[in-house]
C-alpha cells in the first residue's frame, strides 16, 4: 500500500502526536483523583511488588532519561508511594521500591487502564492487534 504524502493524516509522526496526546489526556482525567501524573503513573506501574530496581533500570524501562526520572522519583517518594535505597557497595547507585501504600495505589491503577479502554471504544481484536503492532514497533526502532 502507498501512502499519501500530501495528506497530514497519513503522517504517521501526525497519528502518533494525535492519538498520544488524546489517550495521555484520558489517563490524565483518571489519575487525577490518585494525585498522579502520567509519568508517575507508567513509573509505579513498571515497579513489580516487592522488587528493588535499579534507577537506571527502571528509567531504560519506561524511556525516562534520569533528568526526567529523578524529580519524578523524588515527588513518588515524598507521597510515600516508593523508597529510594542507596546501594551499600556503591552509593550513586540508587534503588527504588513500592512501599505498602504505592503497592496499595498500584491495585487501583489497574481500573484506570479499564476505564481508559472502556472510553477509547476500541475493544477485543483491534485493541489486541493494536498493542501488539505498537509493541513491536518499539522493540524493533528503540530497544
Amino acid at each position: 500500500m502507498a501512502l499519501k504524502h500530501d495528506d497530514l493524516k497519513s503522517e504517521l509522526c501526525f497519528l502518533f502526536y494525535v492519538a498520544s496526546k488524546e489517550v495521555i489526556k484520558k489517563y490524565a482525567t483518571h489519575l487525577k483523583s490518585y494525585d498522579l501524573t502520567y509519568t508517575s503513573y507508567i513509573t509505579l506501574k513498571s515497579i513489580q511488588p516487592n522488587e528493588i530496581v535499579n534507577i537506571k533500570t527502571l528509567g531504560n524501562r519506561i524511556y525516562l532519561n534520569s533528568g526526567t526520572l529523578t524529580p519524578l522519583i523524588k515527588k513518588l517518594d515524598q507521597k510515600g508511594l516508593v523508597q529510594k535505597v542507596r546501594n551499600e557497595d556503591d552509593e550513586r547507585n540508587l534503588n527504588i521500591s513500592l512501599t505498602d501504600k504505592g503497592a496499595e495505589v498500584q491495585e487501583y491503577l489497574y481500573k484506570v487502564t479499564d476505564e481508559v479502554y472502556k472510553e477509547l471504544k476500541f475493544e477485543g481484536d483491534d485493541m489486541e492487534q493494536l498493542v501488539s503492532i505498537l509493541d513491536r514497533f518499539i522493540k524493533n526502532n528503540f530497544e
